[in-house]
């Protein structure tokens, strides 16, 4: 996935994507931050690239909000530290949930750098205030995440996210295709990503 953060900061404070993917998955609304659910959400420069930022940074990157979500690295330690492989890597690189398989020992949350992941510490379900039918609830004590839309992807859709953004702000691709869009828009622009130091390899590049 490519983000153009040029495009979300001259278009804030939109948050079309943040609220079509918590919709489509139903990621409850809590009202209390120590309970909160998050797939996708915005932070600010130092806080996504805390290994990059510094008091001589332009000042664009430091008023600019930053889309976060599940990196789907190349390397994911979550998948590693997981002892029941609720967590698992699919053959197209999306780290994926088995909600059922998971047991809340949250080793997973522990090990991404990236604070991707979040615990239902309670039941999810009454704050839920337009549940869509076709996706699973989830239940208390266990985690959950951004599984990158695979629901949609099998129907030849575009992530929930991607399609939401009106300003094309979003761009998901194959990054295994040398000829696809996304690796000519990454060969023609310069990105970041978030950590690469830690060697787990994310798939979410960002233009800034």
């Amino acid at each position: 996935m490519v983000i153009d953060t040029r495009v979300c900061q001259k278009h804030a404070p939109c948050e079309d994507c943040i609220h079509a993917c918590h919709h489509i998955h139903n990621v409850p609304q809590i009202p209390y931050k120590k309970h909160e659910i998050k797939w996708i959400w915005k932070d600010e420069f130092e806080h996504a690239f805390p290994d990059t930022a510094h008091e001589y940074a332009n000042e664009v990157l430091k008023g600019r909000e930053f889309l976060l979500l599940c990196n789907h690295c190349e390397h994911p330690p979550c998948v590693r530290v997981c002892p029941t492989q609720a967590t698992f890597k699919r053959e197209d690189g999306i780290v994926m949930m088995d909600m059922h398989r998971c047991i809340g020992c949250r080793f997973c949350m522990a090990a991404c750098p990236y604070g991707s992941r979040s615990f239902n510490w309670r039941d999810p379900r009454p704050f839920i205030k337009d549940p869509n039918p076709e996706y699973p609830t989830r239940m208390k004590g266990v985690v959950e995440k951004c599984t990158f839309c695979t629901e949609r992807l099998a129907q030849g859709k575009l992530p929930a996210c991607a399609e939401a953004c009106k300003y094309g702000a979003i761009v998901v691709g194959d990054l295994a295709d040398p000829h696809s869009e996304i690796n000519k828009i990454l060969r023609e622009h310069f990105t970041l990503r978030r950590k690469v130091h830690l060697g787990t390899g994310p798939s979410v590049f960002y233009i800034i």
